[in-house]
């Protein structure tokens, strides 16, 4: 009788589709957070894209807005700059600018730009003299020659002095009557006249300053007029 070694029993293996379900079961989870990782990022990405994108639409409605105003505000102050250029360049034409021809006993006076019709001329107040209103565009010197040559009695027969006088000179601008004031300089001298003693006698004009105040050509006065002589 034989002796017979019953065989090894043979472990059983595991069905293919037993491991790849495991393989699967392994991999999964970690590909699904892969994705989901991935897909956050991308999402994070997209919304930094969106957002600097609006901020660069911000910044350029900013800029195209402050481009407009300062076109604007040139303009306007090129606007403004040339008004302005144009009021006085109305203002300058307006102006009389009166100059003198003669000389002895009287000035006729004229302005090249304007027909000057008639002129009202006031004195200082301490000379006490009545203003010459609405007269021709003349100074004569008979108007105030006995004033100051009464501030020149006892000294030297020539002197040379200057007296301001506001005149106002009237003119027309086409269908426009216009006026314009100012102080100027009377220059004046003396002379003497044999046994008729001395004469006044009228140099020139001079513009002073543009103003219509009777307190500042007074002022002008009190402070230039000639010292009496003794």
């Amino acid at each position: 009788m034989n002796d017979q070694i019953p065989p090894e029993p043979i472990a059983p293996t595991a069905p293919p589709a037993a491991v790849e379900t495991a393989t699967l079961e392994s991999v999964v989870p970690e590909t699904v957070a892969q994705v989901a990782v991935d897909r956050a990022e991308a999402a994070a990405t997209r919304r930094r894209w969106v957002s600097l994108a609006e901020l660069v639409g911000v910044a350029g409605l900013i800029i195209a807005a402050l481009g407009l105003w300062m076109t604007w505000s040139d303009r306007r102050a090129d606007a403004t700059a040339k008004h302005a250029e144009q009021a006085s360049e109305a203002k300058v034409r307006t102006l009389v600018m009166l100059k003198a021809s003669g000389s002895g006993n009287q000035l006729t006076l004229s302005d090249a730009a304007h027909d000057v019709q008639s002129i009202d001329v006031y004195f200082p107040k301490a000379l006490g003299l009545t203003a010459q209103k609405d007269v021709d565009p003349k100074i004569d010197a008979s108007w105030f020659s006995a004033p100051l040559l009464g501030l020149a009695d006892g000294g030297q027969d020539a002197r040379e002095g200057r007296l301001p006088l506001l005149i106002v000179a009237q003119y027309w601008d086409g269908d426009v009557q216009r006026h314009d004031s100012a102080i100027y300089d009377v220059t004046w001298k003396t002379e003497s006249r044999f046994l008729r003693g001395r004469v006044l006698k009228l140099v020139g004009l001079k513009l002073r300053e543009r103003t219509a105040s009777t307190a500042r050509l007074d002022a002008i006065w009190a402070a230039e007029k000639p010292k009496p002589t003794t």
